[in-house]
């Protein structure tokens, strides 16, 4: 098992031991393998995940049988909706007590059907060489995401004569990678012909490598660009054909153009409820271009005029081949002056006195380093963090498909290790931080420094904004009574703390997580009524 991870090129694998994966661990010891221990299962698939999006490469995450894999399934979950490429390897109870009931025995390959690409549960130490050959075949090509080995202690213990083969043979996967010409023909020509044209790019562009295709083909097209949040960073957010992020809690320029384009290219978007509410009403009036590597995605939530399946940096490559040059001037001066609209009203509405969560992370991220990695967690600081995103360059790594909570802090410690030349920061509220903070030992133990920032609101505020808006202003089990104090908790760990309660103090704040040296822990004090469209709610409506 370690001797295939080695000829796949592994560096960096993240897990926890446990008596049915030791076997694989006494053999880990002698590897040039580093070996991550993580604090909780689930924390080494989110910092598998972290290290695979940042580098580009197949995240590895291990776990021992029963618990420990059950304990894993969140993670796994969260990379297939996000299509990130992971390879979990599980330790399994011994082959003859399968299906007894056995200790911490459970049935993870079963468990697991319905969110990975592929499962083995191996019966014979003959097959690893082949089936490792596979799974990282299977979870890097086509649509990626994770595949699940299972290996019985017995299969871990046993012996074989090592080879690792050249190449994977799957009779029945191949996926499609080219775009048929008659497709290529047909979107370029829609192309030409439309007057408002307009580019929604999703997580697909990192998953096909396609940040630069993208650009080219916006600039020579002259055509704007919205991105889904997973999409965030595909085009770098200071360019002038970048209108924002799309959605409900997306801009209000970007969802104005996504209505009244006349030819809209969907580039590895699965169009999913939050990017839009009603997909198949918004294209009754338009020519839908829709590319995607996954078949499957293409019409099952909108209806594609011009479906093109296959991989998306060779799919805009062969329609900028044909390109020419275009111009649309009144498209583009009407998108700019929606923009500035909105971008006057929300400076309008701004606070300038408690702590408004948009506008600091726009401060840091503008303050980051080109090509930073800002990790979003879920609620409402997924929200802020996405609305004030804007690292030139830079990546914007959340659990968009799942929507998984306890996400930022375990997958930032995997972004940089993978990227230790980078600007890692981390952003999540004060709910998540109590479901990820066991990963702080992980980032002193590992030296990563990752920038941390905690959004207090001492509840759960997005659960709070939602009873406010729709079940009247009646608050159940969101307050978050018994909150540690974050800079005893960042003390224990011995990392530098700040706390910062008003607009003021952001500079300060983005400062001195910018020019302190190693990892640092920021506290942020946010009102608990702010919203996350801006204003705050009062008596169930928002103003």
């Amino acid at each position: 098992m370690v001797r295939s991870l080695e000829a796949e090129g592994v560096t960096t694998v993240f897990g926890y031991p446990g008596a049915a994966i030791c076997p694989f661990y006494d053999s880990l010891a002698g590897s040039s393998i580093h070996h991550v221990l993580v604090r909780q299962e689930q924390h080494a698939g989110h910092a598998a995940s972290g290290w695979a999006r940042a580098c580009g490469g197949v995240g590895v995450c291990v776990a021992t049988s029963g618990p420990g894999a059950l304990n894993l399934m969140t993670a796994i979950a969260t990379a297939y909706m996000d299509s990130i490429p992971l390879v979990a390897i599980t330790g399994q109870v011994s082959s003859e007590l399968l299906g007894r009931d056995s200790f911490q025995e459970a049935d993870i390959t079963g468990a697991c059907v319905s969110f990975t690409k592929h499962r083995y549960l191996v019966n014979d130490a003959r097959t690893l060489p082949r089936i490792f050959k596979e799974a990282f075949y299977l979870a890097s090509t086509g649509r990626k995401g994770p595949v699940l080995i299972d290996v019985p202690i017995d299969v871990q213990r046993a012996s074989l004569d090592f080879e690792y083969p050249e190449k994977a043979s799957l009779r029945s996967y191949n996926p499609n990678v080219k775009g048929h010409a008659v497709q290529i023909r047909r979107a370029l020509e829609a192309l030409e012909a439309a007057e408002r044209p307009l580019i929604c790019a999703g997580g697909g562009v990192f998953g096909a490598g396609a940040e630069r295709t993208l650009l080219d083909f916006a600039e020579r097209g002259n055509i704007p660009v919205i991105t889904t949040m997973m999409g965030l960073g595909a085009m770098p957010s200071e360019h002038p054909l970048f209108m924002g992020m799309l959605g409900m809690f997306g801009s209000r320029c970007s969802n104005r153009a996504l209505a009244e384009c006349d030819t809209l290219l969907i580039a590895g978007a699965r169009v999913g409820d939050r990017a839009m509410s009603t997909p198949e009403l918004l294209a009754r009036d338009k020519t839908v271009i829709h590319i995607d590597i996954d078949p499957a995605e293409i019409g099952k939530n909108m209806g594609a005029s011009i479906p093109i399946v296959g991989d998306l940096a060779l799919v805009l490559g062969q329609i900028y081949e044909g390109m020419s040059p275009m111009r649309h001037d009144d498209w583009l001066s009407s998108l700019n002056r929606w923009r500035s609209e909105e971008s006057a009203e929300s400076a309008a509405r701004r606070d300038e006195n408690s702590f408004e969560p948009v506008s600091f992370v726009r401060a840091l991220t503008s303050a980051m380093p080109e090509g930073g990695i800002l990790v979003a967690d879920v609620g409402q600081n997924q929200l802020w963090s996405a609305a004030g995103f804007s690292v030139r360059h830079g990546r914007f790594l959340t659990s968009g498909g799942m929507g998984t909570m306890g996400y930022s802090l375990p997958a930032a410690i995997g972004a940089k290790l993978a990227r230790p030349e980078k600007t890692v920061a981390a952003i999540c509220g004060d709910g998540a931080l109590q479901m990820e903070m066991c990963e702080l030992a992980t980032m002193v133990q590992e030296r990563a420094a990752v920038k941390y920032v905690v959004m207090r609101n001492s509840c759960l505020g997005m659960i709070r904004e939602i009873q406010d808006k729709s079940y009247g202003g009646r608050h159940t089990a969101i307050e978050l009574d018994g909150l540690p104090d974050i800079g005893k908790l960042a003390a224990a760990y011995g990392l530098p703390y700040m706390r910062i309660s008003e607009n003021s103090e952001t500079p300060a704040g983005v400062k001195f997580l910018l020019e302190t040296e190693g990892p640092a822990v920021l506290e942020c004090v946010v009102p608990p009524e702010t919203a996350t469209a801006g204003g705050r709610f009062k008596g169930g409506s928002a103003r």
